[in-house]
């Protein structure tokens, strides 16, 4: 009879966390990659609209400064070393392109008001924007959607293509320490203390968005009651949780597509 093989101690087992870097480019190179990385997971997820959409990256030691995709690149094909650097003001201080002035004044927004916050992520995916149109909260139907409960925001104004900093001023200050907004008529946008985190959250929040609609569509759904949401939302909604959740997307990427490193 074949013996039973002893179980492998826990700490020799492989579980990933975020790297530490000491060296500034080191985690300058790391926070491009996984913003490249990020976009090239949303073009296949469907989230390009036009030009329309942005992830940014603040710069590890420049102040006020925020890694983006550069304008008018399709997100499948932009790669690390062709990403832009633009200061608070919107101006290009590194790189060849342009960058989208509408959609930056709200990430620049954003990022002064969270210094907490390394990524800020937007884009004009379909389910978020239905929800947007609504102008709802994504609401504890399921066990994902406890991760955003009483931790996003509604932005309850429309006025335009955003070109006002006044404008972003006030995106940011609806966001507050949340992890989340929905903008109304406009679409969704998170932010985490990672690229990794942020788009995450990005994603999980467009699912949600979906499910939420379907559920609807189809009936009436069941609310996840608020001790159970609020449990369920500590246990799932840290940035370090939506790291873990992102790896495997990560890797799929970065494997599939070694270019982007580039």
């Amino acid at each position: 009879m074949t013996e039973m093989p002893e179980p492998i101690p826990v700490d020799q087992l492989r579980f990933d966390l975020p790297p530490v870097h000491d060296d500034p480019a080191e985690e300058r190179q790391h926070r491009k990659e996984r913003l490249a990385g990020a976009l090239r997971l949303f073009a296949r997820f469907g989230f390009e609209e036009g030009v329309s959409g942005h992830v940014t990256a603040r710069d590890p030691e420049l102040p006020d400064c925020y890694w983006v995709n550069p304008f008018g690149v399709p997100f499948a094909h932009v790669t690390a070393g062709e990403l832009i650097l633009v200061n608070g003001e919107g101006q290009v201080v590194r790189g060849g392109h342009h960058v989208n002035q509408a959609a930056f004044t709200v990430h620049a927004a954003v990022h002064r008001a969270r210094p907490d916050a390394v990524a800020v992520v937007h884009t004009h995916s379909t389910y978020g924007r239905a929800l947007a149109a609504l102008g709802e909260f994504v609401e504890p139907y399921t066990q994902e959607a406890c991760a955003f409960f009483e931790d996003h925001a509604v932005y309850d104004a429309y006025t335009g293509v955003i070109v006002d900093a006044e404008e972003g001023r006030r995106i940011a200050a609806a966001l507050g320490s949340c992890k989340a907004v929905v903008l109304r008529n406009h679409g969704l946008l998170t932010v985490g203390d990672s690229v990794d985190a942020a788009a995450w959250w990005f994603l999980s929040m467009e699912r949600c968005a979906e499910v939420q609609l379907a559920a609807r569509a189809a009936g009436k759904p069941v609310l996840i009651d608020r001790r159970d949401a609020v449990a369920t939302r500590d246990q799932l909604g840290s940035d370090l949780v939506a790291w873990i959740n992102y790896q495997p997307l990560w890797r799929r990427i970065s494997r599939a597509e070694p270019e982007l490193l580039s």
